[in-house]
């Protein structure tokens, strides 16, 4: 008889929350979904507690919205008078993406991106080295000086020169600014399958990673369809799909023009999409073709990611699509930029920018 074994317990997280928390964050979930709709999010979680029952007699959709405005999640102290999400809503939305998307990151020291070069900056090393003009008294690794000093001219002749001076290796650390483009054509919602919110919740994902761990990075994030428009963070959960053809060249060129501004060496765009450029605007007017990969729009396309990789911007594509002849044409694309590529589910979309984000701060364009 093998008898009693015990294990540490581990309580269930959901048993842990409130009713409050715990309805909280399907909200959230539904107001990205719905664009920041709050209307449609509540009629939505009513709809889910009528058939889940989320809710009790203790505890009703009533008295969560009261709770929502205590808080400070919900207002209606709008113009229309109608209910909108706040900030302190916005800021819970990009960390819980952070969360569900990257896991629970430690909040580091603030600094930037390390480079393997040594130099000055204001990381140190386990590295030692002599001393050289210009290296600072901070340097100065006192220990190892004083025991050179004793070692060349021992304990009774005791005195100490610039030969016997050692520091300690600090690294150059850089700072890197990213432009990340997202599909908004008709496209990202067809087919029965919801691939704008994905795409925003990585956005909000990546914003909340550089506001708390890279401080001093910078993230402009561009929405493309027939045009492109640069949107602020806190309008992530705002941003929906439209009746668009995909202008792949508008969000290039606006990318490239945020980069020309930021004073950074390091600069990369990360583009999410899933299909093929299909337009161009010629003056006031639109060239749409989303029959086929139509060489004018191809080669607009190609050029610019030329004229990138010339400005030393990497472009890292995420196509949601499998197409064989999409394939060809990122392909063709990644290869005249010297960038990179990946054909990903929107299950693993997040985890692939990710890893992306953090191999290219390592390295200095």
């Amino acid at each position: 008889m093998v008898g009693h074994r015990f294990t540490k317990y581990i309580p269930d997280p959901d048993q842990e929350k409130s009713d409050f928390e715990k309805l909280l964050d399907v909200f959230l979930q539904l107001i990205v979904i719905t664009g920041g709709d709050v209307s449609e999010t509540l009629a939505w979680l009513n709809n889910l507690d009528r058939e889940y029952k989320l809710t009790d007699d203790s505890y009703g959709i009533g008295d969560f919205i009261e709770e929502l405005k205590e808080k400070g999640y919900l207002t209606d102290e709008t113009p229309q008078g109608v209910f909108a999400i706040t900030g302190k809503s916005e800021q819970r939305m990009r960390s819980g993406a952070l969360e569900e998307i990257f896991g629970k990151l430690k909040k580091s020291r603030k600094g930037d991106h390390r480079t393997p070069f040594g130099g000055l900056g204001d990381e140190a090393s386990t590295d030692k080295r002599e001393y050289q003009f210009g290296d600072t008294l901070e340097q100065l690794s006192v220990t190892d000086s004083l025991r050179n000093a004793q070692i060349n001219h021992g304990l009774d002749n005791f005195m100490m020169t610039e030969d016997d001076l050692e520091v300690v290796e600090s690294e150059y650390k850089t700072q890197t600014s990213t432009a990340l483009m997202i599909d908004v054509s008709h496209s990202m919602i067809l087919y029965g399958e919801d691939r704008i919110t994905p795409a925003k919740k990585v956005a909000m994902a990546l914003a909340e990673l550089i506001t708390k761990k890279y401080p001093k990075d910078t993230l402009d994030i561009i929405a493309f369809g027939n045009d492109a428009w640069q949107i602020e963070i806190k309008d992530l959960p705002y941003l929906q799909v439209g009746p668009y053809h995909t202008n792949t060249v508008a969000g290039l060129e606006l990318a490239m023009d945020l980069l020309r501004r930021r004073k950074n060496t390091n600069k990369q765009i990360f583009m999410i999409t899933d299909g093929k450029p299909t337009c161009l605007k010629q003056g006031i007017k639109y060239y749409k073709n989303s029959f086929g990969l139509d060489p004018k729009i191809i080669n607009k396309t190609l050029n610019l990611a030329k004229q990138c990789r010339k400005l030393h911007i990497p472009v890292t594509t995420f196509m949601i699509a499998s197409d064989p002849y999409l394939k060809e044409f990122v392909k063709e694309f990644t290869q005249v930029n010297n960038g990179n590529a990946y054909y990903s589910s929107l299950k693993g979309l997040g985890h692939l920018i990710f890893e992306d984000y953090r191999r290219n701060r390592r390295k200095k364009f």
